[in-house]
Order: C-alpha cells, then structure tokens, then sequence
C-alpha cells in the first residue's frame, strides 16, 4: 500500500456543499497554468494517480498530500475522466480562460465590423464543439451528427442575434452596442446545451440514492439541470462581457484614455476580459453542486409512484447537473 495517507481522490478534494467549496476545486481545475506542463509531467500526474488507485506505492514520486492531489488535479485538467485518453490542448477545461480571453476581447473589440462579428462568432462555436467533443462522456449517446447539429444551430443563433441587434442597436448609445456579443453568446448557450443533452431531455437522467445505486429516471430532472447548466455559462460570461464594456465606455469620451489613443482598445479590453475570466469562470462553474438533489415528490408522477413502490422510505434522490 501507498506510504501516504489514504483519501478518495476520485472525490473532489474540497467540500461541494458549500460554494467556496466548489470554487475552489473547479479554480484548480480550470487553472491555465495547467496547460503549461509537459509531456513528462502529464505522464508522471498519470503514473500516480493510476498506482494510488491500485494501491500502490507512489512516494517515488509525490511525498505529501498536496502533491499527490496536485498530480490528480493536473491528471484531470489533461486526460479524459472515462477513456484516460489525453485530450487535444484547446479541448481542455484550462484552455477554457486563455481560449475565452482572446474571443471575449475580439467580440468586444470589433463589435462594429460585420465580417468580425461573423468571424469571432464562428470561431467561438467552433472552440465549443471542440470543448464538447472532448470532454463528452464516453457513454453518451451524443453523436457526430448532434455535435455537427449543435455547432449549426449554435452558431446560426449567435450570429442571427449579433448581426439583427448590431442593426438595431446603430442608432443608440455606444454602451447599448458594446453589449449585443454578451446577449448573442447568450442565445448560443440556450441553443447549445439544450441541443447537446437532447437525449436527456426526451430519456431522462439517472436518479442515484445516496449510496450511489440507481433508482429511477426522470425527464424533469433533466430539465432542471440543463436550465441551470444554461444559467452558469451565462453567468460566466457576465463579467467579462458587460463590466469590461461599462468601462470602455467610460476610457471613450472625449478626452479621455481610449480616445486619445484608440489602439489601446484591443489590448485593454482583452486584458481586463483575461482578468476578469480566471475568476468568473469557477465562479459559475460552482454556482450549483455538480451532483444535484432532487426531492422525489417534485419528479414526476409516475417516477414518484415507481421509487415509492421500490423505496418507501426514500424522500431526496441525486442526479448529475453535468457542467
């Protein structure tokens, strides 16, 4: 057995009832620095973590508690939770801030220009069907065919919202115009995910007891999680996409900081988006637990009826909200 201490590393490290709980795990795995480790230390976070979990020794190459879940936290960052295959760079949950950094600024930047918008919204949904691609589960029934039917859809609603508010908005205040990336992202979103779980929308999700077995599916369950998936990838693009308008706004007046040199803009804006996106995406990530509660009495009536005849005395079961 393993020198070290044994803990459950396939849990997170920190407490998920409880939001700074969640922030904190989903800061470590989202970390961009993730993405600067290399080969040998991808390999080595992969060597431990699988002779941890088979009990082996592992003080070879980590000696305390805070490095061996250093090597988990980086082993996830890097390999496919399922499959253990190592996911492409631009696939991983640390390229999400530096990815969503450069987008969020050019979308913010060149607002104005129709060919950018049409470019900056594309090239969006196309990092999302990579993000998708690669961290879907290994058991979905997602397939090539609804991926391919996401990405259009996605990227139809961003561009169709962009380009219909960019006309409505010419005429207003600049701020009003300055916001129309962050509602078009929005409507992606509600696109996006909906479509991405459409399965579970008509299937249902899996209904666990609290000792982890199968006691049902539920169609509402489903529903309940996908809106709150929706809800936290918007909220994630909140701060980025309308307090960093806000002031640019403000640096644009007459005599001030932008408008005495406006090439600033690009480079400012994207790095207050950077700035503001190595908090605001654990933020959202950790608004709800990933592993929801539900009680059965708001499911629906015949999957109430079914885990009461099995489990008279079962009143919360758990679902997997997904991220």
């Amino acid at each position: 057995m393993s020198a070290l201490p044994k803990v459950d590393i396939d849990q997170p490290k920190f407490d998920q009832s409880t939001y700074i709980g969640r922030f904190k795990h989903f800061f470590l795995l989202t970390n961009p620095l993730n993405l600067l480790a290399s080969s040998a230390e991808l390999e080595r976070s992969q060597r431990v973590v699988r002779n941890y979990r088979a009990g082996k020794d592992v003080t070879s190459d980590v000696s305390t508690l805070d490095e061996l879940w250093h090597a988990k936290y980086l082993y996830d960052s890097a390999f496919h939770p399922e499959t253990g295959e190592k996911s492409p760079l631009i696939g991983r949950m640390s390229a999400q801030m530096p990815m969503n950094t450069l987008i969020t600024g050019c979308m913010l930047s060149f607002h104005k220009s129709t060919s950018a918008v049409v470019f900056w919204q594309w090239f969006n949904q196309t990092f999302n069907a990579i993000v998708n691609y690669t961290n879907r589960s290994g058991s979905s029934k997602l397939t090539t065919a609804d991926l391919v039917k996401c990405y259009c859809l996605g990227t139809g609603g961003a561009l169709g919202t962009a380009l219909s508010l960019n006309r409505l908005t010419a005429n207003m205040p600049p701020l009003i115009g300055r916001l129309v990336p962050f509602v078009a992202i929005s409507a992606a979103n509600c696109i996006n995910v909906p479509m991405m779980r459409s399965h579970e929308i008509r299937n249902g999700v899996v209904l666990l007891n609290e000792q982890g077995r199968e006691v049902g599916v539920s169609k509402r369950a489903a529903i309940t999680g996908i809106a709150l998936v929706v809800l936290s990838r918007i909220a994630m693009a909140i701060p980025g996409m309308t307090f960093t308008p806000v002031l640019i706004d403000k640096l644009d007046k007459p005599g001030k900081l932008l408008n005495r040199w406006p090439w600033l803009n690009p480079p400012l804006q994207t790095a207050l988006c950077g700035l503001l996106l190595i908090f605001a995406t654990p933020m959202g990530c950790a608004l709800w637990p990933q592993k929801m509660n539900i009680k059965v009495e708001k499911l629906e009536d015949e999957v109430q009826a079914d885990i009461k005849k099995k489990n008279p005395d079962l009143k919360v079961v758990w679902f997997n909200k997904g991220l």
